[in-house]
């Protein structure tokens, strides 16, 4: 009976010692006919982050294409005059500037990048401060009259200028509805064919906003309608409207309003940035030229669904404004278009 255990034990034991050669050997692969039992390793199931839509980089909103995002910009500069209102297709502006010019009266520099409207002005002067602007955006510059220190900044800081200054007349036309100066307009694809013809470069990498697409931060002011005194002749107002979550604008007491759509004038974002104002020239009449230093930082004010932020803005020259707050957090801005107010730094801005 011990010796029938002992046979069974050691024959028990024999398979075993064979088995785990076995497996040793079939682990090596070496061996003809061996199998490894080990389970195979799988690599960690994953899914995979949906693509993010093409967007148009200074507005947030769906593009066609990536392609279609590597257009050239295109700056224009629009006047403001009681003259030259209603001003046409300014709502097609990604982004707009308004500053002061002389008398106090304010002049704008209209971005456009993800519509090109076939009517856009009325087209007057470049200032200093489009030297600025211009060269964040890498766009196309089209402006008619400056002075010559103003086209020799322009031309000294290598823009693509195709101003009526530097001979271009194609992309123009006198509007039979005003008297001259304020009725000088444009075709932006007549612009691109002018700047194709002359060799400038077609495609850029363009530097966006930072944009937030959830719900609103509840700790930010609220804040109904914001008062900007550019000057005593310029007197701006924008009040939020919640139904399209947009400021209408309002210019010395009477609404902005768009020539080509007849609609009051909105913006998805009203930003206020305090800048250097350097008296560049005085006239006779004692009337000043600015240069309005839009580069290297200062303080800012972000209103965006109906809310309040405080910060600072900053740019090397090289690409579009970015806004902080305190403690060192971007201010995003909604999906839209943005109206910049640039202001000296001794402003006050109220709001309610």
């Amino acid at each position: 009976m011990h010796h029938r255990i002992n046979r069974m034990l050691g024959a028990t034991l024999a398979i075993a010692l064979l088995s785990a050669g076995m497996l040793a050997g079939g682990c090596k692969g070496g061996e003809k006919g061996l199998v490894s039992f080990w389970p195979k390793a799988d690599k960690e199931r994953t899914i995979p982050k949906p693509a993010e839509p093409p967007r148009w980089p200074l507005t947030g909103l769906d593009a066609p294409s990536q392609d279609a995002t590597r257009m050239r910009v295109v700056s224009v500069k629009i006047e403001n005059s009681p003259e030259a209102r209603p001003q046409s297709n300014m709502q097609l502006a990604d982004v707009v500037y308004e500053s002061i010019t002389e008398g106090g009266i304010t002049r704008f520099n209209a971005i456009y990048h993800s519509q090109s409207p076939d009517t856009v002005g009325p087209v007057r002067s470049a200032r200093l401060s489009d030297t600025y602007i211009v060269p964040q955006y890498n766009a196309l510059f089209v402006f008619s009259g400056a002075s010559s220190a103003v086209n020799g900044r322009v031309n000294q800081s290598g823009i693509d200028n195709l101003s009526e200054d530097a001979g271009i007349t194609y992309p123009f036309s006198r509007s039979s509805s005003r008297p001259r100066p304020h009725n000088l307009y444009l075709s932006l694809a007549k612009v691109r064919e002018e700047s194709a013809k002359r060799k400038m470069e077609q495609t850029q990498n363009l530097t966006g906003f930072t944009f937030d697409r959830t719900a609103v931060e509840t700790t930010a002011s609220p804040v109904a309608s914001i008062s900007i005194p550019f000057s005593t002749a310029n007197k701006v107002e924008w009040t939020y409207d919640t139904s399209s979550m947009s400021y209408l604008r309002v210019n010395n007491g009477k609404k902005f309003m768009d020539a080509a759509t007849n609609k009051q004038v909105s913006a998805r974002n009203v930003v206020v940035i305090w800048a250097q104002h350097k008296t560049a020239s005085r006239d006779k009449v004692g009337s000043v030229t600015y240069e309005i230093v839009l580069k290297g930082s200062g303080q800012c004010a972000v209103f965006r669904n109906g809310q309040r932020f405080d910060g600072t803005w900053e740019t090397d020259g090289k690409k579009p404004p970015s806004f902080r707050a305190a403690d060192g957090t971007l201010i995003k801005l909604s999906p839209g278009n943005t109206w910049f107010q640039v202001v000296q730094p001794s402003i006050n801005i109220t709001m309610k």
